[in-house]
């Protein structure tokens, strides 16, 4: 895998990308069903106030809305611009007025310290290249009493579809196998753990939950890499190289009669002691 620093960089042109097209895609149901889980096991109070980094267009960040009513607000922050429209657009479309989005990096918001109820990072963590800054950075935005959740990626990612992927594209371009594959670096349950321990959040709720992301079809592959991570790696690639993988991945999956990938989560949150 390349550098954290290429990672983040790779995400913003990835997910800027994905949104005009496929991350809200049918076959990618993956999104809403992790930001609602994780919107869920919090149990938002209504009028409380949420911060969502890395909100995408809004996983999250909806059912947040929803959940602390008109009289809380939710902020949701991204860096991707592309997906930020999209999320100003699914809150118009259900009536969210207390929700509000806008471009910015998690690390460099310079918003007053315990100022949310909760705050929210639902599948970004991994894209900073000092994890542990970012965290650090979030615990201080958590009000007393408040929760600092992070959802991210369990073991196995995509697995059995993400190996016949690496390996199509390893045919075709030796030096971009497994090259960005951030998720992998906070996958297990202790390493979330860890992760919220170096924030000063030392006893932290993980809940991993197991899981098969169905394929309606071989077809369905296709937008999810475009729709997920994988773009990044797509996106180096010429567009002989991408029909290759493209095919290579389809037949593969047809062939084989792989009906579902694991698409295993890790939830995670803490609570803000008073002090």
């Amino acid at each position: 895998m390349g550098t954290p620093i290429e990672a983040r960089s790779s995400a913003l042109s990835a997910y800027n990308a994905a949104a005009t097209d496929f991350y809200n895609h049918a076959a990618n149901t993956f999104w809403d069903h992790a930001g609602q889980t994780t919107i869920s096991r919090l149990q938002l109070r209504a009028g409380s106030t949420i911060l969502d980094v890395c909100c995408g267009t809004g996983a999250s960040a909806l059912p947040a809305a929803k959940a602390v009513g008109p009289d809380g607000l939710v902020l949701g922050v991204d860096l991707a611009e592309h997906m930020i429209e999209a999320a100003r657009a699914r809150a118009n479309e259900r009536g969210l007025d207390n929700a509000e989005f806008r471009v910015g990096d998690m690390l460099e918001l310079n918003l007053p310290p315990a100022t949310f109820d909760a705050v929210i990072c639902v599948f970004g963590i991994f894209f900073v290249p000092d994890m542990q800054q970012a965290v650090r950075t979030l615990w201080k935005l958590v009000r007393p009493n408040g929760r600092l959740a992070i959802t991210t990626w369990g073991p196995r990612f995509f697995e059995p579809a993400s190996t016949v992927f690496w390996n199509a594209v390893r045919q075709q371009r030796p030096d971009l196998y497994r090259g960005f594959n951030p998720w992998d670096r906070i996958s297990e349950p202790e390493a979330l753990h860890e992760l919220f321990a170096s924030a000063g959040a030392h006893a932290p709720d993980i809940e991993p939950e197991t899981r098969q992301h169905r394929l309606r079809s071989p077809e369905d592959w296709w937008p999810m890499v475009l729709g997920t991570g994988y773009r990044g790696t797509i996106e180096q690639l010429n567009a002989t190289q991408r029909e290759r993988v493209r095919t290579s991945c389809l037949d593969y999956i047809r062939d084989h009669g792989m009906a579902a990938v694991e698409a295993n989560v890790l939830y995670g949150h803490a609570t803000k002691t008073e002090t």
